[in-house]
């Protein structure tokens, strides 16, 4: 017998010994644990009653759904479910407000970009338009922004020239329509004095006395305010300028730093916010036009005074929907009751509702469509929100920024997959 086969017999023999001995332990231990009455797998035993406790006993594991303690257990169920709930929402508001203050530390470049984000999406139907006339796309880009600028400068222009030229028949008439006040104020059913009337004027100059510092450190603040928008409106122009010729590959960009796996349903849902901001920006222009022609119709027919600044102030607050309309059209009254009369006031705040009415019911739906409607009390909570956290460029901002969000987390929650784009090159593995 050679060497190698000694060996193989002898790890045989030390393998079958092993075997017998074990099998030898395992039949012994079974006689005892017969013998101690306690329950095994061959034999059985007695059962415990569901109430008994077993002494010695290993506690059973938990169930995915019970409880990982006693302590638990006393929990009631609703406000285990209620806790779990708070201390996530508490972990969702501290980032929001972390979030909050980073916004609000970098709000000098913030509102300026979302300001040229607005006007990219007014702007840029135009540049498309001299795009496919075969212009070069930094010249198209170049052209509108010269175009809209020299809109925007011309029309501030005639406004302002209106308000200088009003100004003195203004203040004559605001004279004459404080007498009127004080003499209703006597004849009138208050029946006040003229000590009364003494009084309150008294009291009013010796309030704006006391607050002389508090205007003049306001007006101070305003001047270093005046430094920060000549700042943020360069920021503007260059930021418009480069969002209108290269926004779609600096999205590209920004969609690339997202995993693959993302990137299509990214893409797909900020380019459909994208549209959804083009056509509120396009149909909140137009609105705010009709509201303005309607309206400065009135303020031309019966003779009120800067009928085109008026105008001008309707067409900017209809982009701060439903609160923006309601001022304008508030200081067009009170102009309208200085210079004409509580009659004519009447009918121009007629005039007023009427266009705003006529804007709820029938341009908005018409024109913006069920893509950007947002409901009534989100825009108001929106505006409110944008007031406290940037003053009136957050009231300005705040809509079509829910619009935009409103169309994005539709178009998330979905679960759509977008369309294979057609210069996209598909690789398929091969089945080994």
């Amino acid at each position: 017998m050679s060497r190698f086969e000694r060996i193989r017999d002898r790890l045989r023999r030390a393998y079958e010994s092993g075997r017998t001995s074990v099998r030898s332990r395992r039949v012994a231990s079974e006689g005892e644990h017969e013998e101690g009455g306690v329950a095994s797998p061959t034999s059985p035993g007695p059962v415990a009653p569901p109430t008994a406790t077993v002494v010695g006993a290993e506690a059973p594991a938990p169930s995915p759904g019970s409880t990982t303690s006693r302590d638990d257990a006393e929990v009631p169920h609703g406000l285990r479910i209620a806790a779990a709930w708070s201390w996530r929402l508490i972990v969702i508001g501290l980032v929001a407000w972390a979030l909050l203050r980073i916004v609000s530390s970098v709000r000098i470049v913030i509102i300026p970009l979302a300001i040229a984000l607005l006007l990219s999406a007014l702007l840029a139907p135009s540049v498309g338009w001299l795009l496919r006339a075969r212009f070069p796309r930094s010249l198209a880009t170049a052209v509108v922004l010269v175009g809209g600028l020299a809109a925007v400068v011309g029309t501030l222009t005639l406004v302002v020239n209106e308000f200088i030229k009003g100004v003195p028949e203004l203040s004559e008439k605001s004279s004459q329509g404080v007498r009127q006040i004080q003499n209703w104020l006597k004849t009138g059913p208050l029946h006040v004095s003229d000590s009364q009337l003494d009084r309150y004027i008294d009291e009013g100059q010796k309030w704006v006395n006391e607050n002389t510092d508090r205007f003049t450190s306001a007006a101070t603040t305003a001047t270093a305010t005046l430094a920060e928008v000549l700042t943020g409106a360069l920021l503007v122009l260059f930021a418009t300028f480069f969002f209108l010729r290269d926004g779609n590959r600096i999205w590209r960009f920004l969609v690339r730093l997202l995993p693959v796996a993302a990137r299509w349903r990214v893409d797909d849902a900020g380019r459909a916010a994208w549209a959804t901001l083009v056509a509120y920006v396009r149909a909140t222009v137009l609105v705010a036009f009709i509201d303005a022609v309607g309206i400065g119709i009135f303020l031309v027919i019966f003779d009120i005074p800067f009928a085109l600044p008026l105008s001008a102030l309707v067409f900017l607050g209809a982009f701060i929907p439903i609160v923006g309309a309601a001022l304008s059209g508030g200081v067009a009254v009170l102009i309208a009751l200085v210079d004409s009369g509580p009659v004519t006031a009447l009918i121009i705040l007629g005039a007023v509702i009427g266009v705003q009415q006529l804007e709820g019911h029938v341009l908005q739906p018409l024109i913006m469509g069920r893509a950007v409607a947002i409901h009534p009390l989100a825009v108001i909570i929106g505006i409110a929100a944008g007031v406290v956290l940037a003053g009136i460029t957050g009231a300005l901002v705040a809509v079509p920024l829910i619009a935009v969000l409103n169309t994005a987390v539709r178009r998330l929650a979905a679960h759509t997959v977008p369309e294979t784009p057609p210069d996209a090159v598909v690789v398929a593995s091969q089945a080994p």
